[in-house]
């Protein structure tokens, strides 16, 4: 269904998820006004962090607003003034306001990376890896002042597959995610037909609070490995927080620091899994150049097959273990994040 009337369009956003869906509402017959991103915070001496939205809307030719708070008067202001039918919001970081979700006839509607309500909150396709989640997907809500709590207007779903890692499964689900922002859009036009202004436009399927789970944003603290954990869990762990905090473990040295490295590649190592017995987690069960195999919980063990010491570059177990002395017995450290 296309409405006769392109819509006026405010779209918000920053990081890359968001990215595909902007660019199919170009590509339609609705009128993007304006694009609302993050401001730069720039640190002295150093360049601005990424944003992906800023720089489509600007391949785009389409105009940018940066105000810090979205629900001051100022920002309501320059809203106000584009005169938006829709907010059209992904990845964007701040709640908005129902002062400013009543500038748009039409409200906003929300693009999130899960199948709500599971994994409400800024991490989703983080914390579905590591749930181990068979399936995920992405979920268009019609937006409230609760976060990810709105009516479903749209639900796409999509499998995990094993070897997913974060970046793949997010590059997945925003192309899944611009044609369901579409079809959301134009249910919401249709429900004009039979909508009397000044009344509440009520669409979608509302979401069962009681199958809510949460997915907070994620800290340096999330990417230490815990050894008591399976090694499953720290596998999925591995894939799931790539780019960032990536995966963390420490291994102890006599008479020095311990070496923190990153984890570059894992697997699960099936075949070790009889020999940990008793053997206490984050204990060195193998050495080889096929990987170091660690003790996880629950009677599992982990082979960690490629590492980031740091400070240096990544290389293989075989090209570690050339200039690392790690020989069954020694253990990994039990560390905090910095």
């Amino acid at each position: 269904m296309t409405s006769l009337q392109p819509l006026r369009l405010v779209v918000m956003g920053t990081g890359p998820f968001a990215v595909p869906m902007f660019r199919a509402l170009g590509q339609s017959h609705h009128r993007i006004e304006a694009v609302v991103t993050r401001p730069d915070r720039v640190a002295t001496g150093r360049r601005p962090p990424p944003n992906p939205m800023r720089e489509a809307a600007q391949a785009a030719g389409v105009p940018i607003l940066a105000p810090e708070p979205i629900n001051d008067a100022a920002a309501i202001d320059a809203l106000a003034r584009l005169a938006p039918d829709l907010f059209v919001v992904c990845d964007y970081g701040q709640i908005l306001s129902p002062r400013v979700l009543a500038l748009a006839p039409l409200g906003g509607i929300n693009l999130h990376g899960s199948l709500l309500p599971r994994h409400r909150g800024a991490a989703p396709i983080q914390w579905a890896l590591l749930e181990g989640d068979p399936i995920t997907g992405v979920s268009v809500i019609h937006m409230t002042p609760a976060l990810d709590a709105g009516a479903v207007i749209v639900a796409r779903a999509a499998p995990i597959y094993p070897g997913d890692t974060a970046p793949a499964l997010e590059a997945h689900l925003a192309e899944l995610g611009a044609g369901a922002t579409l079809e959301a859009i134009e249910r919401l036009d249709a429900a004009r037909a039979f909508w009397n202004p000044g009344e509440l436009l009520e669409i979608g399927m509302p979401q069962d609070a009681a199958k809510a789970t949460k997915a907070p944003r994620l800290s340096k603290a999330d990417g230490i490995v815990d050894w008591t954990q399976p090694a499953a869990r720290i596998e999925r762990m591995r894939r799931a927080l790539e780019p960032w905090p990536r995966t963390t473990a420490f291994l102890a040295r006599s008479g020095g620091e311990p070496l923190r490295l990153v984890l570059d590649d894992v697997a699960v190592a099936s075949d070790h899994a009889v020999a940990v017995g008793h053997t206490p987690p984050g204990t060195i069960l193998a050495a080889a150049d096929a990987g170091i195999v660690v003790a996880c919980g629950a009677g599992t063990a982990l082979a960690i097959r490629r590492v980031v010491p740091e400070g240096r570059r990544g290389m293989t177990a075989a090209e570690f273990l050339r200039g690392s002395p790690v020989l069954p017995g020694m253990h990994f450290a039990i560390q905090s994040a910095p």
